[in-house]
């Protein structure tokens, strides 16, 4: 290990217009090192412009202002000017950003100063992966980079990035998983001028360590591949074989603890869900024969239950005992909600558990409701989340 870095950043709302940040870092490489603090003010002068006023000591030390402006609904300029405590000499910088699409935005910075350079770059952020590059021309150097990010499950994603220029030549491949709710571990493979590292980052809220371990500070095939290959094994071996079926097993468990000790209340919420689909019994059949002359909405089939039980009934194409016990069938209570017009409509955060003839089958656990239906000779089906909007019949759920 040659090295290692930290940052950490707090932030607080000290009143309704004003905030402020307080941020520090550190480096060592080798016998040599550093570091800088800062602090930011934040004042809000109305709901589209707002300033900061600034200070830092250490590497950098020097103190500045800038202020944002929010010019329209898509676009915002921020002008600043600092200058530095060490040599008195003074920047200005200057930033325009634009929302291109929903998901696609740019910007354009002109820095003048000591070391005068414009920036152009631009940021994708969709569901599942992001993205981001920039273009740099200076004074005194030039570059590009990117970076490219996958999500792949709420918890994991995979990472791509690479550096080119006067001063570095660099890609990064690597990955991070989140393991609490403020916190993440990030591994980085990294390849450049500089030699071959390892990169451990911890991401806890507003703090960062980075720890690099030098591998080779020689570009040599065999140990790139060797660098980049064992890990990447070892970390999937692990996952595969020791972290997922250990995880699958603790989940499994915690499911049956947790059915053991709610089956008393879910045989009682069965009892009343029954009896209340004996009740809407006669309604729901006149509905649905009424349905079935006109050509109307007619539900046959209706599931409501744990989500893996209803995707491993899916995959199996029937349920098992030990998942049929965490589904309700609903058919009934959701032909009986049926309108005269032919149509369904369940609403946006209210919990499905709490409908007549519905009842929780699976205490703490995810649930979805499975509705499969006719309309007009046609077949359809739509699967939707406990507390998210049903309205059928669409075009989108046809078969």
């Amino acid at each position: 290990m040659r090295g290692m870095a930290m940052a950490s950043e707090v932030q607080s709302q000290i009143s309704k217009r004003n905030a402020i940040a307080f941020a520090g870092n550190m480096s060592v490489h080798g016998t040599s090192g550093g570091g800088a603090a800062s602090a930011v003010l934040r004042h809000q002068l109305e709901p589209y412009s707002s300033i900061e006023f600034m200070a830092s000591a250490g590497l950098r030390s020097l103190i500045g202002v800038q202020t944002s402006r929010q010019l329209s609904l898509h676009s915002t300029a921020t002008m600043g000017i600092a200058m530095s405590l060490k040599d008195g000499s003074i920047n200005l910088s200057n930033s325009w950003s634009r929302q291109l699409s929903a998901t696609l935005g740019g910007n354009i910075q002109l820095d003048l100063g000591p070391e005068s350079s414009i920036a152009v770059g631009w940021q994708k952020e969709e569901e599942k992966m992001s993205a981001a590059g920039q273009i740099k021309i200076g004074t005194s150097a030039f570059g590009a980079s990117a970076h490219y990010s996958r999500r792949f499950s709420a918890k994991s994603h995979g990472r791509i990035s690479g550096k080119v220029g006067s001063t570095a030549l660099e890609i990064e491949v690597g990955g991070g998983r989140k393991i609490s709710q403020f916190s993440m571990v990030r591994m980085l493979y990294s390849v450049g001028i500089r030699g071959i590292f390892w990169k451990i980052e911890l991401h806890r809220g507003g703090q960062k360590l980075i720890v690099p371990i030098l591998i080779s500070r020689h570009l040599d095939a065999v140990i790139a591949t060797g660098a980049f290959v064992i890990p990447t094994s070892l970390y999937f071996l692990l996952k595969v074989f020791v972290v997922k079926p250990y995880f699958l097993k603790r989940e499994k468990q915690k499911a049956l603890e947790n059915m053991d000790k709610t089956s008393a209340q879910v045989r009682e919420a069965r009892a009343a869900a029954e009896k209340a689909q004996q009740l809407l019994q006669n309604v729901a059949n006149r509905k649905r024969s009424k349905q079935l002359e006109t050509g109307g909405l007619v539900i046959s089939k209706g599931l409501y239950g744990s989500r893996k039980a209803l995707k491993g009934m899916d995959e199996a194409g029937e349920a098992k005992d030990e998942l049929a016990s965490q589904i309700i069938d609903v058919m009934v209570p959701l032909n009986f909600l049926v309108n005269d017009s032919g149509q369904l409509k369940l609403h946006e955060g209210v919990k499905k558990s709490g409908i007549m003839g519905f009842c929780d089958p699976c205490p703490g656990e995810p649930k979805q409701l499975h509705v499969e239906y006719t309309y007009r000779g046609e077949r359809y089906k739509v699967v939707v989340d406990d507390y998210e909007e049903l309205q059928i019949p669409q075009a989108m759920h046809r078969i």
